[in-house]
């Protein structure tokens, strides 16, 4: 389903009483950060979405916790729950050979109708230009200061666009922006990141400007599809397109050299300076901890564009659960496909709220050879942003990865620290405060598999798990209600 705009999907929350309207005056700074917090961790009779519509010294409303559910994450990109994104990609990318020259004809035709909706579609009108401020000011705008220590008040939801400046490829990232005046922006776009690769680059050539747009709101497969952890090159206007069934519509920037989506709420354009640097942060961040202040670059605005009505829609992040967990499962769910592709062992992935992603990933697998678990680690952590995975468990077919008792036990049974632990060093995660240093520590991954006699290294003879004879269950399933007369 593809959704015009934000306000198509607020409409849709609504109808399905997923929306709540406050109308009540209220604060950018901290007073909606507590609001929404509480609202996600239970506080209020029923976890929504919210929409400020009185929010002190500003004219737009402000919307938040959009994907604050697994129901609301799924309808947001199309689907009713978020499995489904799983099945739907590996359907996509099947790669089982037709049979027949008419099952072959009408495959590939399903591929080429997929492919054709992935590419965007230039327009030369967009709502997002209805108003362009005459000078611009992001003071005017209700962005959120959102904890009591951060640097200031954050854009946390925004559409990043910027090209390489070789190749003139399209990348789209979240990355936060710290408001510093007016007209002034930090560009919080960690190393490993596409926005980052084009800074590099821009410096490489000697280039003086990247051009940079931020989008606010739009579809909502549009404001999540800029959080995708895609290879480089590849344009997430193009993932969105096939998410929505749609093509994306872009429209010119007013002052910059680039598209951005032409239904989105508001547009902050202007451009980095890749020889400047400045201080930004520190910002209470999604690992529960204030991430550190830091050199970043800066954005320099130049024009800031917005629909009449325009709605800023923002998030929160900090001590989990919060809405990027179902912003996170909606990325595992659609990219494990993929990753079966390249390991076909794997079964299931789950990247729990407690290891705020990049802490810990549980992967379940096939096991058929020795040394399969440990092929896996490495493979996970050669998977482009997965290199920055902290921990991995490996567990068996059976085991269920989204059930963390099951797995605790799992691990605990069947792990001995000398033989199943494996300690490495790689990058890490900017946010990552535990990390060696910045960007560098170790990792551990942990083969909780059951050992076979084809297992390397000294085990025991492996015992039979404990479990009641088949017959004696379907005795007892026939007589129960006898039981209890």
């Amino acid at each position: 389903m593809a959704y015009r705009d934000l306000r198509e999907f607020l409409a849709r929350l609504e109808q399905q009483g997923q929306l709540v309207r406050v109308t009540a005056p209220v604060s950018q700074d901290l007073e909606i950060t507590e609001i929404a917090d509480r609202v996600m961790k239970g506080a209020s009779a029923k976890n929504v979405a919210l929409l400020f519509e009185n929010v002190r010294e500003q004219t737009f409303p402000v919307a938040i916790g959009l994907f604050g559910t697994e129901q609301r994450m799924a309808h947001a990109l199309g689907v009713e729950k978020l499995d489904d994104l799983n099945a739907k990609l590996a359907e996509f990318i099947s790669l089982d050979m037709p049979r027949g020259l008419l099952e072959k004809a009408q495959r590939g035709l399903e591929m080429l109708n997929g492919l054709r909706v992935t590419e965007p579609r230039y327009v030369s009108r967009g709502a997002c230009q209805e108003v362009v401020m005459a000078s611009p000011n992001l003071n005017a705008l209700p962005i959120l200061q959102c904890w009591p220590l951060d640097a200031g008040r954050y854009i946390t939801l925004p559409s990043v666009f910027s090209r390489d400046p070789k190749t003139g490829k399209r990348n789209v990232g979240m990355y936060r922006l710290q408001v510093m005046d007016a007209q002034t922006l930090g560009m919080h776009w960690q190393r490993h990141k596409g926005g980052a690769e084009h800074e590099r680059v821009a410096r490489e050539l000697g280039a003086e400007k990247i051009p940079v747009a931020v989008s606010l709101g739009g579809d909502p497969a549009i404001i999540w599809a800029g959080s995708a952890p895609l290879p480089p090159n590849i344009d997430e206007m193009m993932l969105a397109g096939w998410l929505r069934g749609k093509a994306v519509d872009l429209v010119k920037c007013v002052s910059q050299p680039l598209e951005v989506p032409a239904d989105a709420e508001i547009i902050i354009e202007g451009y980095v300076d890749p020889r400047e640097q400045k201080i930004e942060g520190p910002f209470g961040d999604h690992t529960g901890y204030y991430s550190l202040a830091d050199y970043y670059p800066v954005m320099h605005v130049t024009a800031i564009t917005h629909r009449r009505d325009a709605i800023y829609p923002t998030t929160i992040v900090g001590k989990p659960p919060m809405e990027d967990v179902w912003m996170g499962k909606a990325t595992e769910r659609l990219f494990l496909p993929l990753m079966k592709l390249f390991q076909s062992e794997i079964v299931d992935v789950n990247m729990p709220a407690e290891g705020t992603f990049h802490n810990l990933v549980i992967v379940s697998i096939q096991k058929r050879y020795p040394g399969q678990a440990r092929k896996v680690m490495y493979g996970i952590w050669s998977m482009a942003l997965m290199m920055l995975t902290k921990t991995i468990i490996v567990v068996d077919a059976d085991v269920d990865v989204h059930n963390l008792s099951q797995v605790a036990f799992e691990v605990l049974a069947n792990y001995d620290p000398l033989r199943d632990v494996q300690i490495v060093s790689g990058p890490a995660d900017d946010l990552d405060h535990a990390a060696l240093e910045k960007n560098f520590g170790g990792k551990l991954g942990i083969d909780a598999t059951r050992k076979t006699d084809r297992d390397p290294g000294p085990h025991q003879t492996w015992p039979p798990e404990v479990e009641m004879a088949p017959a004696i269950k379907a005795l007892v399933d026939a007589r129960w209600q006898e039981y209890f007369k």
